[in-house]
């Protein structure tokens, strides 16, 4: 009888390790890296975004893993992570979402997250390093900002993507 429940002990230890493992092997997981992080707003509004989205967010600096059930979590997750205004190599960008090349005189920034002053900055000169930016009115908490210059949208864009920001940019 003892020999039995030794047994009965070691399948059962044996079946939940093979569980486990057939578990996180069908997770699915993506890095990003550079995405902007300069507080603990950022750093709670990407957890939000991505938890929001079913999927787990493990946050290191400017590196952000993400992982869910799946490819399609991930995907929805990294999606979200767009969304809430962050950006990080290893992203796609939707490419419905691609911003014209023709320069103009101003250009509207919308969705890009400024939490705070450090935001503002990174913003305010990964914005001017796109060519042709004279002025931006970038504020903390701002929804939309306005870009001045001979720009092109796609340039703006471009710019944010590298700093670690995503926005729709018209």
């Amino acid at each position: 009888m003892g020999m039995n429940i030794i047994r009965t002990t070691i399948l059962g230890v044996a079946a939940m390790v093979l569980g486990v493992a057939t578990t996180s092997a069908s997770a699915a997981e993506a890095t990003l890296t550079g995405v902007h992080d300069c507080c603990n707003t950022c750093k709670k509004a990407i957890d939000a975004a991505v938890t929001g989205a079913g999927a787990k967010a493990k946050i290191d600096k400017s590196t952000v893993t993400v992982t869910a059930d799946d490819e399609a979590g991930v995907k929805k997750a990294v999606d979200a992570l767009l969304a809430a205004g962050y950006f990080g190599n290893g992203a796609t960008a939707p490419a419905a979402a691609a911003p014209s090349d023709a320069k103009a005189k101003s250009v509207t920034v919308e969705g890009v997250h400024l939490c705070c002053g450090k935001c503002v900055d990174a913003f305010n000169k990964a914005v001017k390093a796109a060519p042709g930016v004279a002025k931006t009115d970038a504020a903390k908490n701002a929804k939309t900002v306005l870009v001045e210059g001979d720009v092109s949208p796609k340039d703006v864009l471009d710019a944010l993507h590298k700093a670690g920001f995503n926005a729709t940019v018209k």
